[in-house]
């Protein structure tokens, strides 16, 4: 057993197996060789990216009301005016472990993930959480979490109609004027990766909208970074800032450099 084996033994903790320790320069080669591992990865999620945005649509027939801060509200009324709308259904109600003062552990390990809402917003995407519970209780658990999303009360079958009455998952919808379509579905092991700005993005039937991605013809799109902006500082319809467009451009044409 090596020293720190033998000192991880001791302080109680228990030993592991360590990989080699090598040299700077040979540490180096086998980052570069994982590299190309990483780069294939992040390949593959972008082909399957582009995948999500040729699924087939499925119209949303059926009227569904859920209770909301401000009361009585449609599924329509969640996109709060904007064109995509991701639902992740978090399980807070009776008879889940931690009610009333928690939400599922799960479930609120993955509202700890999730980011500023105004990027996500700046791409024409909502963001709205979905419980059982009662909205006093809804608002109590936000306050105490700090969490500030949108988030509604279920009052019918919604979520037995979209296959999280019985576990969380993320359901995905677009709208065509007040015509709304279920677009992508994630749940289980899948909402692990969810929480970041791409990540909502990528599971949209528009994507991240920007010009390297491979989008069906007419799908909105704009140059990447350029879009980009202090959380505080989104303007609907403005311009992007020249300044930052000149540092963007720069650092494009330097990584292809």
């Amino acid at each position: 057993m090596t020293k720190s084996s033998a000192d991880d033994h001791k302080n109680g903790a228990a030993p592991i197996h360590r990989p080699p320790v090598v040299s700077p320069k040979d540490w180096q080669a086998a980052w570069e060789e994982m590299l190309v591992k990483e780069k294939a990865l992040t390949r593959a999620r972008d082909t399957l990216a582009a995948e999500r945005r040729r699924m087939p649509w499925m119209a949303v027939e059926k009227t569904y009301v859920f209770d909301g801060p401000a009361g009585k509200v449609s599924l329509l009324d969640l996109f709060e005016g904007r064109r995509q709308l991701i639902v992740y259904r978090a399980f807070f109600e009776p008879g889940v472990h931690g009610w009333p003062d928690h939400a599922c552990p799960g479930c609120s390990l993955g509202a700890d993930q999730v980011a500023h809402l105004a990027h996500l917003n700046a791409r024409d995407t909502t963001l709205a959480y979905i419980s059982r519970a009662p909205q006093p209780d809804i608002a109590r658990l936000k306050a105490r979490m700090d969490w500030d999303m949108p988030w509604y009360t279920i009052t019918d079958s919604f979520d037995a109609d979209f296959g999280v009455d019985e576990w969380h998952g993320h359901n995905v919808f677009i709208r065509d004027g007040d015509r709304v379509f279920r677009t992508y579905f994630i749940n289980v092991r899948g909402d692990e990766a969810m929480g970041t700005t791409w990540s909502y993005l990528d599971a949209t039937p528009l994507g991240r909208q920007e010009v390297w991605e491979v989008s069906p013809e007419g799908y909105p799109q704009t140059p990447p970074y350029q879009w980009w902006n202090w959380h505080d500082a989104y303007v609907e319809g403005a311009a992007p800032d020249q300044r930052w467009v000149e540092i963007s451009d720069a650092g494009q044409q330097a990584w292809k450099d």
